[in-house]
Formats: structure tokens, C-alpha cells, sequence
């Protein structure tokens, strides 16, 4: 055991990640917070030295709570650092200590509980998110106050004003996608099978786009893949575990591991940013799950981890692979930003392979977005509780990428295309398309128009 374990870290794992920070500043320019607020505390160094005090033992205060609450944990530190501090593991770890501080249960010492408001917002989140059908439940009322135009009265006013949650949520919700059918339990593939994978449906993607599940599933088969899709298969446990809810993410990870491994498949493809990034950590997760040390799914979490792969990463891996590109790419004419999600991009380290699947179209003109990578303000469930934070990183990535001239924006990540299409309609400018890279490829894999996609002639 480390010297420096304590009862919040019974193997001594968070106190030797914070420990190797030398507060050197690398991450300063990284962190989208800092360069919003300009506050050392909401910097990752700062959090750093608030997340070892309370690993020594003082108590979980307001400020405390404040300041780890505003991190988007978008991880754009955790490349910047050159110590290579496990940032990730330590925010994760942190953000389950303001429920405990409040509730009086486990080892950290009493703080300030959050307030009733705080914590119905998360409660509720919490209650819908990782469940599609209440999820799916949910965005009918959702739409219909959008439809009422509630969602543009909402942004002005005390709705604004005393109730920024609610007014955001109607301002995030997505016009209805249209009946979708449910996705068969296998996609055989086209031609000649090269491997056989399984995909993740997830939450939210599920619900807001679906069709971006039906053309990822498509585009694997059209490219000699067979692709099961688990019917048994429910929340990857991504937003829990990211938002410090370690016992649920463990119980969704638990369930989304025994789907899989029944599917029998070479590899699980994954076309949301944040769950990939999640299901990714699954082995690290349980090795410290149980006391500081390796639970009873340790082992068998980390062979799952290791066969989970981004779409992109995996089309990148079947090409090298196995021969190269099957399917025939049609033209898709249009100046197009890729928007990288900050936990594919800095989480899993994938930044080539979309773009070089993007290049791979014919007539598609790739322009590239200033500011750096850094982070649309989605984040999880960032833009839900901390909405004027979100607002303002959004607005930021907005302006960005109107400056490009771009008429399609690609992403990888539901929760950064539902951001970036709200605060593109908001600025007053043009349309802009929001799409996944999966309904691109597909529109070219299948010789569809841009309309296909939603972008209108002339746009």
C-alpha cells in the first residue's frame, strides 16, 4: 500500500496520480475553464491541490464542491501534461465526494451538502438519461414545447433567469428524428464477411439519432462486416461514471460487459465519443473498484476494453487489416468542419482516422476549426448543470466554425452535435448541418445528395 493512502484512497492510486503533478502550468492554456474564468482552482492544477487536501483530510466545502462541479472533464490536460498525470481517474474519483460529504456516509470528512435544487436536477437526470424508453418518454413533451416556440421564450426572461436548467434542456432537444425501426440482432455483411462486431446503440443516440446507428450499422456491413446488435444491450454507464456515480456505472458496465461477451464478437464498435472513452476504461475502473484493489470483474473487464474500438478507429484498423476500402465512395461536395470530441480526441487519442475517413470522399473540402480542439461545452451532462458555462463555450465553437465557411459540421459524440446545432441556430446565421462522420460516409457509400444529410441547396 502507498504511504500516502488514507481512507478515501485505501490503495494509495489517487494520491500517487495527484502526486505526480509539478504544477508546472502546461495545462493552463489546455483547460476550457481556465480560459474562461482565468481562476488557478479551476484549472487542473488547482483541482489537483483541492482533490489532495481532501484526500489528507479536510473537509468537502462549498468551494470545494464549486470548483470540481465546474470541470468539464474533457480531458484536454491529460495530453498537455507532460508528467503525465491520470487527471481523468482523479476527477472521476472526486465527483462522487460532494454526495458523500452531504449524506454523512463513507470516509470523507462532512461538507456542505448540495442544495435540494442540485440535487433533484441530478436525480432526474439520472432517472431518465441512461434509460431509453424514459428518455425516449421524456423528449415528446420536450418537442411539443418547442413546437409552442416555449423553448425561444425560455432563453429571455425569469424562465432564464431562475430556471437556467429548464431552459437550456428545451433548447437542447432535438427536432423529432421521424419513426425509426428497431435495428435487427445481426446485419450480415456485404460480399465476402471480413470480421464480425458488435455495436452499441447506447442512450441518447438511440433516442435523438437514431438514424446514426442505422447508417454506422450499414456502413460496417457495406465494408464486410457482419454487426450484431445485442438486443439485451442498455446504457454503457458512460455519464455516471464521468459525473462520479461509481456504484451505478458500475452495475451498467457489469450488464453491458455480460452482452457483449454472450454476442461472441471480434470487436464492439462504438460510434459515441463518450461512451467508447468510457467502455475504454472499464479496466482501470474495476481494478480499483473494490477497496483500492482489483474487483471481482477486474480481469474480465480489461479483455473487454481491449477489444472496444471508436468507428473510426476501427474502419482505420479493418482497411490496414484486411485489404483496404470495399465500398465505392460517391461525391459529397461540401466544405466541411470536423469537430473533435474532446474524449475522442484527448480521452482515446483518435484525431487521424475520422479525418482521413472524411478525406476518403470525393468532392468533400476538410477544413479544420480554430480554437484549438477545445471543448463545445456538451461534456456529459455539463450543459445541463452548469448551462451559462456551456452556453458561452458553445457560442464560442459557433463562431469558430462560421468562420470556416463550412456547410456541414461533422461529429462523433451525440452530446457535441446536440450543442453545436443549438448554438448554431441560435447566432442568427445560416443553416448549418450537424451530421456523424457514419451518416456521411453512408450518404457516399450510397450516392445520396447533401440533402440526404439535411443541408439544403445553396447552404
Amino acid at each position: 500500500m502507498d504511504d500516502r493512502a488514507g481512507p478515501l484512497d485505501p490503495g494509495g492510486h489517487l494520491a500517487a496520480a495527484a502526486g505526480d503533478c509539478v504544477h508546472c502550468g502546461f495545462c493552463l492554456p489546455a483547460c476550457p475553464t481556465y480560459q474562461l474564468w482565468g481562476e488557478e482552482m479551476d484549472s487542473p492544477r488547482g483541482r489537483i491541490h483541492l482533490i489532495s487536501q481532501v484526500l489528507d483530510g479536510a473537509p468537502v466545502s462549498e468551494k470545494v464542491t464549486m470548483h470540481l462541479d465546474r470541470c468539464l472533464g474533457c480531458m484536454a490536460c491529460v495530453p498537455a501534461c507532460p508528467s503525465g498525470v491520470r487527471y481523468n481517474e482523479l476527477i472521476e474519483a472526486a465527483r462522487a465526494w460532494p454526495e458523500q460529504a452531504g449524506s454523512g456516509a463513507g470516509p470523507v470528512q462532512a461538507g456542505a451538502p448540495r442544495s435540494a435544487r442540485d440535487k433533484a436536477l441530478r436525480a432526474a437526470i439520472f432517472a431518465t438519461f441512461p434509460y431509453p424508453k424514459r428518455l425516449r418518454a421524456l423528449s415528446g413533451p420536450l418537442r411539443a414545447a418547442q413546437r409552442a416556440r416555449l423553448d425561444r421564450l425560455a432563453q429571455r426572461g425569469p424562465v432564464a433567469r431562475y430556471a437556467p436548467e429548464v431552459a437550456g434542456s428545451l433548447r437542447l432537444a432535438p427536432p423529432s428524428p421521424g419513426r425509426q425501426g428497431r435495428l435487427p440482432a445481426r446485419i450480415p455483411a456485404k460480399g465476402e464477411r471480413r470480421a464480425v462486431v458488435g455495436m452499441l446503440t447506447g442512450c441518447v443516440q438511440q433516442v435523438f439519432f437514431p438514424r446514426v446507428n442505422a447508417a454506422t450499422a450499414r456502413v460496417l456491413a457495406a465494408e464486410g462486416c457482419d454487426v450484431i446488435v445485442p438486443p439485451g444491450q442498455g446504457c454503457c454507464g458512460a455519464l455516471s461514471l464521468h459525473a462520479g456515480r461509481p456504484a451505478e456505472a458500475a452495475r451498467f458496465a457489469g450488464r453491458t460487459i455480460a452482452e457483449f461477451e454472450r454476442a461472441g464478437v471480434d470487436a464492439i464498435v462504438v460510434n459515441s465519443a463518450g461512451c467508447g472513452s468510457a467502455m475504454k476504461e472499464y479496466g482501470a475502473f474495476f481494478a480499483h473498484a473494490a477497496d483500492g484493489g482489483p474487483g471481482p470483474l477486474a480481469g474480465q473487464a480489461a479483455a473487454f476494453s481491449g477489444r472496444v474500438r471508436d468507428f473510426s478507429e476501427y474502419l482505420a484498423e479493418l482497411y490496414r487489416d484486411h485489404g483496404g476500402p470495399r465500398a465505392v465512395r460517391h461525391e459529397l461536395k461540401a466544405i466541411t468542419a470536423y469537430h473533435d470530441a474532446c474524449h475522442l480526441a484527448y480521452a482515446q487519442g483518435i484525431r487521424l482516422q475520422p479525418r482521413d475517413l472524411l478525406r476518403g470522399i470525393p468532392g468533400l473540402d476538410l477544413t479544420e476549426v480554430g480554437g484549438g480542439g477545445t471543448c463545445c461545452g456538451s461534456a456529459g451532462i455539463y450543459n445541463l448543470v452548469q448551462p451559462e458555462a456551456a452556453a458561452e463555450l458553445g457560442q464560442r465553437k459557433a463562431a469558430a466554425i462560421r468562420a470556416t465557411g463550412a456547410r456541414l459540421v461533422v461529429s462523433a459524440n451525440p452530446g457535441c452535435s446536440l450543442q453545436i446545432a443549438a448554438e448554431m441556430a441560435a447566432d442568427g446565421g445560416e443553416p448549418v448541418t450537424v451530421a456523424h462522420i457514419a451518416e456521411v460516409l453512408d450518404a457516399s457509400f450510397r450516392g445520396l445528395p447533401l440533402s440526404a444529410l439535411g443541408v439544403t441547396p445553396g447552404q
